[in-house]
């Protein structure tokens, strides 16, 4: 990377993992942020984004989105702005890569329902649940459990959208465990794989959207800036395909974005007078994202995108019955732990609410295909509208 920045988080200076690694962490020539970001990539839970929601359900085609994409583009984006910033890249992209580990199957709407069927035995989380994944539940290493990642790695999980002054259950058993301030804001990289993070979503479900035939080209130009971004491109490109056109105006939306939280940030650096790591957790206030014109425009965008696309009447269609799946699974385990696969079984709690989160844990580890053939296993049926 290029010199780093006075306020990046430094891996030689990092407050090091929960349990102290023997051999000096001499498996090739990687820095803790490195290590972090490999174990990663390698880990089953990323795997298994491959076959997690994004924003359509069990989709047909092969082109959209699904968590593991979605969570490489919001890497890419990530490593350009910290770049940029002179921010440490490498802890950037390994918490753009992780940052979605902890959702349940279906999206929103796998989520809604297991927070309902958990609300009696503390509530459901997907952020929490990110840390409880990577420190619990993910154990390939014979001396501890989980993937026992850095310090700084944790801390911009558990506080990357800001301060958490109200945890839930499971980020108070890991804060408790290896306290990671969650009061203050997180390092700049935590706040720039944030904002990377509604960069690409905001972008790439207009994209698949389209692409689905939910959204069309007409009704993105209601809005005034991205009215005037196309006509621009039009009259640049007279001549190309409108499919081109569209992936040309979703290209330059997002340098425009990208552009803007650099610029911006470096004008909260300075006018903040930060120096130190130290001193963007004690801002009182996010240091890294957009400037207060652009934040108005992604808040108009996004509003947009919720009428017309997250709550379009085939998508709240599929995600009743997701969530029926959900509900009947947490439901069939909870009634009978003989439904479960045979590790989870021999490791059920006997007493609440440990029993139920134990359940809770195996449904969020679930791909969406993976939940509809225990479902299908379970209570039998077709299952239309979820693939095979």
């Amino acid at each position: 990377m290029l010199s780093r920045a006075t306020f990046a988080c430094n891996p030689e200076t990092s407050r090091g993992r929960l349990y102290p690694e023997p051999g000096g962490e001499a498996r090739g020539p990687r820095n803790i942020f490195q290590r972090d970001r490999d174990r990663i990539i390698h880990s089953i839970a990323f795997r298994r984004l491959r076959y997690k929601t994004q924003v359509f359900i069990a989709p047909d085609g092969d082109h959209y989105r699904v968590r593991l994409t979605h969570s490489l583009e919001v890497a890419q984006i990530g490593r350009t702005i910290a770049r940029a910033l002179g921010l440490d890249e490498d802890l950037t992209e390994a918490l753009c890569l992780a940052h979605d580990i902890g959702h349940p199957p279906f999206g929103h709407a796998g989520e809604d329902a297991l927070e309902e069927a958990m609300a009696p035995f503390g509530g459901f989380d997907h952020n929490a649940q990110t840390l409880r994944t990577l420190s619990k539940l993910e154990s390939p290493y014979p001396l501890w459990p989980g993937l026992n990642l850095s310090w700084e790695l944790m801390e911009g999980l558990a506080k990357h959208n800001g301060p958490v002054r109200d945890p839930n259950w499971a980020l108070r058993e890991i804060d408790a465990e290896f306290p990671l301030g969650l009061t203050s804001f997180a390092s700049l990289e935590a706040q720039i794989a944030s904002i990377s993070d509604d960069i690409a979503y905001d972008n790439h479900d207009i994209d698949d959207g389209i692409r689905a035939g939910l959204l069309t080209i007409d009704q993105l130009l209601e809005l005034p800036f991205v009215e005037r971004r196309w006509r621009a491109i039009c009259d640049r490109y007279p001549g190309a395909r409108h499919e081109t056109l569209l992936r040309e105006l979703i290209r330059e939306q997002i340098g425009v974005m990208v552009n803007d939280v650099i610029e911006n940030t470096k004008l909260r650096i300075t006018e903040a007078g930060i120096q130190t790591v130290d001193d963007v957790r004690a801002a009182g206030h996010t240091i890294g994202g957009f400037s207060d014109e652009l934040a108005g425009r992604e808040r108009t965008l996004k509003s947009f995108m919720y009428a017309n696309l997250y709550h379009h009447p085939t998508q709240i269609s599929a995600a009743e019955r997701a969530a029926k799946v959900i509900a009947d699974l947490f439901e069939a385990y909870s009634g009978d732990a003989g439904l479960l696969p045979q590790e989870w079984h021999d490791s059920l709690p006997d007493e609440q609410p440990a029993r139920a989160r134990h359940i809770g844990d195996f449904l969020a580890g679930m791909t969406d295909r993976f939940a509809v053939n225990c479902h299908r296993e379970i209570f039998g049926g077709e299952h239309e509208g979820f693939g095979k």
